[in-house]
């Protein structure tokens, strides 16, 4: 049986699903531009970087612009999501998220947030969970995206306990990739045949337990 320490968990997909308002923003960006953004398109958007997406869908719609055009663009669609994410309620908690961190703390685990997300703290804010949380490292705190392990170490350097003893929750392959990087447990949150590099794979955080965490 391993020692676990803590349990670090990505924020979209996991906690919340804010996918929707990202789609939703890139969606009304290539409108403007001419051009449609298909729910096929946005997958592959999926825990890929706001610029890297931008490259993508610009690709996509055989549109070029320069590097300063595209940095207005990618503002512009940060603007529209913000604007969408400060109407967020503690409704659009994903089933089990809640009980499941409050559960892990009651244990004695230490719980930290691992996200690319910039918004992570707004998000939280508009929740109500940042108490459930020790640490958060988002996207002010890191410069290497998902799959280089970077956001997992330095939640748990931030939490004082070693990458052996932590568990990381994602639901994106590169997430998946980045927490056995660094030598952490992983669990995917989604489907076991995407997710196939995960210690487990629920569909929910409403399906994990302490005795399926202890068993990693």
């Amino acid at each position: 049986m391993s020692i676990i320490k803590a349990c670090i968990f990505d924020l979209d997909g996991v906690i919340v699903d804010t996918a929707v308002y990202h789609y939703k923003a890139w969606k009304r960006l290539a409108n403007e531009l001419g051009f449609d953004l298909s729910e096929e398109d946005n997958e592959k958007l999926k825990g890929v970087s706001r610029v890297r997406s931008l490259e993508l869908i610009l690709q996509w719609g055989g549109v070029t612009k320069t590097a300063a055009e595209q940095e207005e663009l990618a503002t512009k669609k940060n603007g529209w999501y913000v604007e969408m994410i400060s109407h967020m309620t503690p409704a659009e908690i994903l089933p089990g998220a809640k009980e499941f961190l409050e559960t892990c703390r009651a244990a004695g685990l230490k719980t930290a947030l691992g996200s690319a997300s910039k918004n992570s703290m707004t998000i939280l804010e508009k929740i109500n969970m940042v108490d459930l949380f020790d640490a958060v490292i988002d996207g002010n705190k890191v410069s290497k995206p998902k799959p280089d392990p970077e956001v997992f170490l330095k939640g748990a350097e931030a939490l004082h306990v070693a990458p052996a003893e932590c568990v990381v929750f994602e639901d994106a392959i590169a997430g998946i990739e980045a927490a056995i990087t660094g030598g952490m447990k992983a669990v995917g949150i989604g489907s076991p045949t995407v997710l196939t590099e995960a210690d487990l794979v629920v569909s929910g955080l409403n399906e994990m337990s302490l005795e399926k965490l202890y068993k990693l």
